[in-house]
C-alpha cells in the first residue's frame, strides 16, 4: 500500500471514530464508559494522518523541485478501493447486536450470579409494576431462592425473537465491547407477542412462572404476560 493510501485511511479512521463517539454510534460496539477513548483515540489516529500528509506533501514538492521533468509516477489506483471500508462507516451505521446474536450464542443468567449467595438479593421496591432490567430479572428468576420476584408484577424491555423455545424477549449484554456480547432472554407466554417479527423493540408488564428458569434451558424464565406494545429502539441497546 502507497505512503499516500496509508495516509488517508489513517485520516478517514480518525474522523470515523470521532463521528461515532460524539454522535452515541459508540454505543453500538463498546460500554457508555469507553467513550473517551474512542473520541482520544480518533483525535490521535486523524492528527497522525494529517501531520503525514503534510509531511509527504511538502517532500513531494521538494523532490519535484529536484527532479523537475523526469517524474513518470503512476500512482496505484486500486489501492484507494481500501477506503471504501471506512468510507462506510460514516455513510452506514451498522445496527446493535439482535436476533441473529441471540440464535448463534447460548443465553444463561450472568456469571457473576453464580457466585452471590442465593438469599442476598435486596427486596424489589414497593409499587404495583417493578421496572427491571433483563438482566436482573433473569438473575433473580435463576438463582434467588427467596423467590422475590413471585407474584410481582414487572416491565421489561427488549427485542423479539422467534426460536425453537417460542418467542422470546431479548437483550444483549457487554462487559466491554459487542465482541465478548452475551445475550439474556424470557420466554413470553402471550400469542400476541408472536404477531411482531424479529428485533422489534417491546415493553412488556408481566409475571415470572416461578421454577421456569433452570440450567436446561439456559436460565430463560417463562413470562405471563399482562400488556406489551412496541417502542422505539434505545441508542444504547445493551445491558451491563
Amino acid at each position: 500500500m502507497r505512503r499516500e493510501t496509508q495516509n488517508i485511511l489513517l485520516v478517514l479512521l480518525g474522523g470515523a471514530l470521532l463521528k461515532i463517539g460524539v454522535n452515541g454510534d459508540y454505543l453500538r460496539y463498546v460500554k457508555p464508559a469507553q467513550q473517551p477513548w474512542v473520541v482520544a483515540g480518533g483525535a490521535v489516529i486523524l492528527l497522525l494522518g494529517a501531520v503525514a500528509i503534510v509531511r509527504d506533501v511538502l517532500a513531494a514538492r521538494q523532490a519535484r523541485t529536484v527532479t523537475a521533468g523526469h517524474d513518470h509516477h503512476h500512482p496505484a489506483r486500486s489501492a484507494w478501493l481500501l477506503v471504501v471500508p471506512v468510507l462506510a462507516v460514516f455513510l452506514v451505521a451498522p445496527p446493535a447486536l439482535g436476533s441473529d446474536s441471540v440464535i448463534r450464542t447460548s443465553a444463561g443468567a450472568p456469571r457473576s450470579a453464580v457466585a452471590q449467595d442465593a438469599a442476598a438479593f435486596p427486596p424489589l421496591p414497593a409499587g404495583d409494576v417493578v421496572p427491571l432490567t433483563l438482566t436482573e430479572f433473569v438473575t433473580r428468576a435463576g438463582w434467588d431462592s427467596r423467590g422475590s420476584l413471585n407474584g410481582r408484577t414487572v416491565r421489561l424491555s427488549g427485542f423479539v425473537v422467534h426460536g425453537k423455545e417460542g418467542v422470546l424477549l431479548a437483550r444483549m449484554v457487554i462487559r466491554c465491547c459487542a465482541a465478548d456480547a452475551a445475550p439474556m432472554t424470557v420466554r413470553l407466554t402471550s400469542p400476541q407477542a408472536a404477531r411482531y417479527p424479529d428485533d422489534t423493540w417491546l415493553e412488556v408488564t408481566g409475571q415470572v412462572v416461578p421454577g421456569t428458569a433452570v440450567a436446561a434451558n439456559g436460565y430463560t424464565p417463562d413470562v405471563t404476560v399482562t400488556a406489551l406494545q412496541p417502542i422505539p429502539a434505545p441508542q444504547d441497546a445493551y445491558e451491563y
